[in-house]
This record gives structure tokens, sequence and C-alpha cells, in this order.
């Protein structure tokens, strides 16, 4: 018998009358959506970027991020190690590399003391080496880690492990969630910035500073110091600024009915990006043009306009925190000194690459504290991990001086923004293997970076599939006695 013939012979009148309830049911329903749908809607909040006041007491405001990407020889730079010089050229004890793996080196590698002389700056004493003669100046604004850690010895792992908590992508930038917890104090420019000299993409990629799972509109905006600050900002060929509103105006109607309709938070973003964007058409450029800083201002970075370079870079970092953007993540290429070719040696090739990183490092604390922005304004100069105090096993039998990527001891600094001036905290052993005392995980820089900023790092949450998430994981501690 035919299946369908033989399921109407079945149906009862308990079945009728069960598919009649359904359909009144059904019916009554669509009369009360339609009832809903026809009264007036309350205005949707098209501003996810709004500014809001954190939770806690903030000592800063706003945060400036200093990456040297490929991650600087601190043993170099840093962190003075006497008697590392004093074995150089010895093997490294066996108990100082037992059982760990290095990216590019095995065995027994050499020790690698520091060809660098070192200088103690400022009223703190605060030991520098030559190859940064500019941050002796403001030594004493400076709060030295040198008792930093972390899980990974590669280099994206590690990046996206400094700014987003986790090695893997698709989590939150640094950056996303301090603009999702704060919003930004310029409604015509991106609340979140990224500026990336030395022409190379972060190693972590875009996953360095985008939103991850947050809503799109708190990723970095990718701005350049060369050519068209923003691409794709610009009209079209043929079309007026006044056609592009009009345009704007009825793509923000389609959307807030798609809005109502489905609840999506992207429809809400969409609405904002867009009509963020149409106001960056003006204020953007303006921002970005440095040829309107004094000369005097200009030699202090040694920026150069139209040039594309770490000192125009830094320069922009205080003109965009100047204007109310909240946060602003410069990433510069061209610091993995493995020794591999003379640009990557620990003497004269590190002397030229920090020259162009020392002067305008030193130059933006400078101009932020004579601006009177320093004081709520964080900056934060680090890598993703260190560098070994051995030599790296590819170029040990060579002449040029290089180091071996290292996650278990190294340093960065900060100022501004509620850290101790002049202050050096923790230590690495003799010969810079480990921490020796007051240990920093990565987890807890950050915990440490969202309590200045006036947040409970563990209840900055964000709740997607099924649970909530945090910058920190599960880990972290704030580092109190960094603090002022």
């Amino acid at each position: 018998m035919d299946p369908m013939l033989e399921a109407k012979l079945l149906t009862t009148r308990r079945h009728l009358l069960g598919s009649m309830a359904g359909g009144i049911g059904a019916i009554a329903m669509h009369d009360l959506l339609a009832a809903t749908a026809s009264a007036p809607q309350p205005a949707l909040v098209v501003d996810p970027m709004a500014p809001k006041l954190p939770p806690l007491p903030a000592k800063a405001k706003r945060m400036i991020v200093i990456h040297l990407t490929g991650s600087p020889p601190h043993l170099d730079l840093y962190d003075h190690k006497p008697e590392l010089v004093k074995h150089d050229g010895q093997d490294c004890p066996a108990e100082t590399i037992a059982g760990k793996t290095f990216a590019f080196t095995s065995g027994t590698p050499k020790l690698l003391g520091t060809p660098r002389k070192w200088v103690k700056c400022g009223q703190s004493g605060m030991e520098l080496s030559d190859a940064i003669p500019n941050l002796h100046r403001v030594a004493d604004k400076l709060c030295l880690v040198r008792s930093m850690f972390t899980d990974q010895f590669n280099h994206a792992p590690a990046e996206l492990m400094v700014y987003t908590g986790s090695p893997r992508a698709g989590r939150p930038s640094l950056g996303s969630w301090v603009t999702y917890g704060l919003g930004t104090e310029n409604a015509n420019l991106p609340g979140f910035v990224t500026l990336i000299s030395s022409g190379v993409q972060p190693n972590g990629g875009t996953g360095s500073f985008g939103s991850g799972f947050l809503p799109s509109v708190y990723q970095g905006v990718q701005c350049r110091s060369k050519g068209d600050p923003v691409l794709y900002v610009s009209d079209p060929p043929g079309m007026n600024r006044a056609m592009r509103r009009k345009t704007l105006d009825a793509l923000k109607d389609l959307n807030e009915l798609q809005a109502r309709e489905l609840g999506n938070p992207e429809t809400v973003t969409r609405i904002a990006q867009y009509e963020l964007a149409f106001r960056m058409q003006a204020s953007v450029p303006e921002v970005m043009d440095i040829s309107k800083e004094s000369q005097a201002v200009l030699d202090a970075y040694g920026a150069k306009p139209g040039q594309s370079s770490l000192a125009n870079n830094c320069l922009l970092a205080r003109r965009l925190v100047e204007q109310g953007v909240r946060f602003v993540h410069l990433f510069d290429w061209g610091w993995d000194f493995h020794g591999t070719n003379p640009k990557e040696d620990i003497r004269d090739g590190l002397t030229q690459k920090a020259a162009t990183f020392d002067k305008p490092a030193a130059a933006l604390i400078e101009d932020l504290e004579a601006r009177g922005l320093l004081e709520d304004t964080l900056v934060l100069c680090t890598g993703e991990f260190g560098r070994t105090p051995f030599r790296e096993g590819r170029t040990a039998a060579g002449s040029i001086l290089g180091r071996d990527h290292y996650p278990d001891c190294y340093s960065i600094w900060m100022a501004g923004g509620g850290v101790k001036p002049g202050y050096v905290h923790g230590a690495s052993d003799d010969l810079g293997f480990k921490v020796a005392s007051d240990m920093v995980h990565i987890h807890d820089l950050q915990a440490t970076i969202l309590h200045l900023l006036g947040f409970d790092h563990t209840k900055l949450t964000y709740r997607f599939q099924g649970r909530d998430f945090r910058l920190t994981d599960v880990h972290g501690h704030v580092v109190k006695q960094i603090l002022v």
C-alpha cells in the first residue's frame, strides 16, 4: 500500500483535534507577533565604542605597546651579567640545559657574554647597555622587569601568548579586550589602532591585534604612516561625500531591520563600522599628518614626514592617544638576533637596529610627560620572549655573534600609567638561565595591565561557546610590587 495513503487511513479524530489546536495556537501567535512588530521599537545601541568607566579605580586611561618583533637580546640591552662575560666561550653547565629544547641549538652550546658596555643611569642607578643611550636619559621613568617568562619558544605562538593569552589563534587581543571594556574617547577615530614598521606583519599575523570572538568592532584598525592612512576607506571614483552619506543611511536602515529581527551583535558592529569609516575619512588624514609637528619635535623622534618608520609611528602614537584613541599597538620587525647575517650581530648589528628604536622610544616618554599624558598613559615595550645566554647553534662556528630563542627568563620595560618609575623588578641568575627572584609570567603581566586600566582580570569576560573567556584564561596575578 502507498505509505502516504496508509498514514491518512490511520489518522484518528484525536490526531485531527491535536493538529487543529496547534493550528489555532499558531494563528494566535502570528497575531501577537504581528502586533509586537507594528509597535514602536526601541532605538538600537549603534555605538559599541562609546566611552565607559572602568569598574575599579584606574591609574591608566590609555595604552601604547611597542612590540619589537623577533625579540631583542635582553642580555645585551637590559640585564648585565658579569659572570656570563667571565665564562664567555665555555660550555654551558649541564644543569642549565638538561631536558630543554631550543629552536636552533642542540648539543652543548658555548656561553656568550655580552660585548656591550654598561652604564648606571639616573638617580635610580638602573644599569642599561650602550646600545640604547637615549633610554639612559629616561631611566628614572622606566619600570624594568628582569624576571619575565613564558611557555612558548617559537615566534608566532609566543607573540599570540603575549597579546591573546593563548598560543593558538582565535582569542581576542589585549587591545580588543581594553576597547571592549573601555570604549574610546574620540568617536571620529578608531578605539584601537595598529601601526607596523619595517614592512613586515607581526609573527602572529592579524591575530596579534584581532578581536577573536569579540565583535569585530573591537579589532585593531591598521593604519599606515605612508600613503593612504587606512586602505579602502576613501570614496571610490564617481562617489562624492553626499552620495556616500545617502548610501550609508540606506544601509543603516536595512541593517537596523536585520538587527531587530535576528539580534546578531555583528549587525550592530557593521552599522558602527560604516559610520566610523565615514567619519574617519576626514579625521584620520589630519591626525596622521606629522608634518604639522614642529621641527624640534620631528628631530626629537627622528621622524620624517612621508616615510614609514618606528620613529614616525612613535610620534603618531602620541598624536593618536592625545586625540582620545584608547590603545595604540606598534610592531617593529627585525629583532631576531640569531647571527645569521651581520645585521643580526649583537655588536654592530644591534647598535644599528637599536638606533631606530632607542631615540623615538625615549622621545615618546619625554613627549608624553611634557604634555601631561604620561601619568595616565601606560607604555609597554616587549618582545615575545628573550634570547639565550649561549651562542645560537647554527652560527656558533662563525664570526657573527647571535643568540637563540629563550622563554625561561627575559626583560621588558614599562613607563607611566601607574607603574613605579626608576624601579627594577625581579632578577635572573648569575648566568641568565632562569628567574632568580620575583617571577612574572605572561598572564601576570596581562593581569597587571588590566588592573592599571581599572579591571579585575578575572571579571573582564565574554561568553563564547558556552563558557566565559578572559584574557588571562584561568591564570594570572597582579604584580603589586611594580605599582605606584
